[in-house]
């Protein structure tokens, strides 16, 4: 699972973004949209078959090995939203002399996959969606509010550190821009705090996603997260515009125990989408389990070729 081919692809306002292939070169064209946002992984290496996939890589804007990067605070996020990272996609499958492609996205992963889904249909051979989230403002304001209702302690230590605020996600954006390099490492570690808190009842892997020092590549994502989602992900309703998937296949994996992305989206999405199947894993939270890795092993292997 070494990429055979890597390179940085200039896609405009100053931005370069890092990309790499993996797999079989004559496979089956795949996209892996890392989560976050901001939050590059090897979770491609670890789900798709590279015997009869052409996997492709990238890190979006701001972040893993793309420039600039959003730990530095001269980035200009005004240029790092949705429609940049579509728009980033349709540059890099050309680049790649791609025709269609399989989406497979993972929580903020599943957002931007369908958001570049519903804008070009006709790229699209299927999508694999794993902790589906459609990062509207309903599911933004549970996992940084409504989720306190479990854990009251941990949301009044983040709601307070930003000041108690009525938008908290704002507050914490705002403090990501602060020119005090040590502002905006508190806030990062305080965010990531509470991102591991709601993740904290899970069986499953690692204790802490996403706590430790504040990195450059913690704080960049942290500055990421914030900007997107004191945004709600820079997307319309993508929900509601469910309609404009139908004709694509896909396979949608959840856990009925995710805290962070509760299931009633991915259920509503499949709802709306005859073309959508949904695996709902017992015993999985947002981290997976055993059984969440095969329904995604399965998803895969539906649409190997």
């Amino acid at each position: 699972m070494e990429p055979y081919e890597h390179g940085m692809l200039d896609v405009g306002d100053g931005n370069q973004v890092y990309w790499e292939t993996v797999g079989n070169p004559d496979g089956k064209p795949a996209v892996f949209l890392h989560g976050g946002p901001g939050a590059p992984s090897k979770g491609a290496r670890k789900s798709m078959d590279p015997a009869r996939f052409r996997i492709v890589i990238f890190h979006q804007r701001g972040c893993g090995q793309s420039t600039p990067h959003a730990s530095d605070p001269a980035a200009d996020m005004s240029v790092n939203t949705t429609e940049h990272l579509i728009a980033d996609m349709e540059k890099l499958r050309e680049h790649l002399g791609i025709e269609k492609w399989l989406l497979y996205g993972g929580s903020w992963g599943s957002t931007l996959a369908v958001a570049y889904a519903q804008r070009h249909p006709e790229r699209v051979s299927e999508l694999i969606l794993i902790a589906v989230t459609m990062s509207s403002p309903r599911e933004v304001d549970w996992l940084y509010r409504g989720a306190s209702r479990f854990f009251p302690e941990a949301w009044a230590r983040f709601s307070a550190h930003a000041g108690d605020p009525p938008d908290v996600v704002r507050a914490y954006a705002d403090l990501m821009e602060s020119p005090e390099p040590a502002v905006r490492e508190q806030a990062a570690l305080e965010w990531c705090r509470w991102e591991d808190t709601v993740l904290s009842l899970e069986n499953f892997g690692q204790p802490d996603v996403f706590a430790g020092r504040a990195s450059d590549e913690v704080i960049a994502l942290v500055r990421i997260i914030a900007h997107y989602y004191a945004n709600h992900g820079f997307v319309d309703d993508l929900l509601g515009n469910a309609g404009k998937l139908a004709g694509i296949p896909a396979a949608l994996v959840h856990g009925r125990r995710d805290l962070s992305c509760p299931a009633d989206t991915a259920y509503a999405l499949a709802q709306a989408w005859p073309e959508a199947e949904l695996a709902l894993v017992d015993d999985s939270g947002h981290k997976g389990s055993p059984a969440f890795a095969e329904a995604i092993t399965s998803a895969v292997r539906r649409f190997s070729p």
